[in-house]
This record gives structure tokens, sequence and C-alpha cells, in this order.
């Protein structure tokens, strides 16, 4: 589960990388609105990815319980 969460927050860091320079807020709009709604949703995007990585709950590994065996007294 970890691992697929810290591969989408890498993949949206490498789309943030290559989008945010070719995305142009000041435009006017359909191209300025298109920009500032791809931003929000890759901000979400890390958010919810991040929220779900660092409350994600702790898995407890339960001991492997040994049999237990009864003494067993031998008198002679």
């Amino acid at each position: 589960m970890k691992q697929r969460l810290l591969l989408c927050l890498l993949l949206c860091g490498v789309m943030l990388y290559y989008a945010v320079p070719r995305l142009s807020l000041q435009a006017g709009g359909a191209e300025g609105l298109f920009a500032a709604s791809w931003l929000l949703f890759a901000l979400c995007t890390i958010a919810g990815n991040l929220t779900a990585l660092l409350y994600s709950p702790k898995s407890k590994r339960k001991p492997i319980k040994k049999k237990e065996y009864k003494k067993m007294h031998h008198y002679s």
C-alpha cells in the first residue's frame, strides 16, 4: 500500500515538473481556467496521497504463538 502511494506521489511530482513551465495562469479564457483547474487537481492528488500515507494504520505483526507443551513428570 505504501509503495503505491509513494509511486503516485512521485508520478504527480514528475507531471508537475513537466507541466508547470508550460501552464500559463495569466492567460485569459479557457487556457487560464484549464491551467488553474489542472494545478488544483494536482494539488488535491498530492494532498490525498500524503494524507493516506501519513495517517495509514500501522500494521502490527502478531507474534507467532508457539505450542505450549505441558511439562510431564516422569517418575521412575
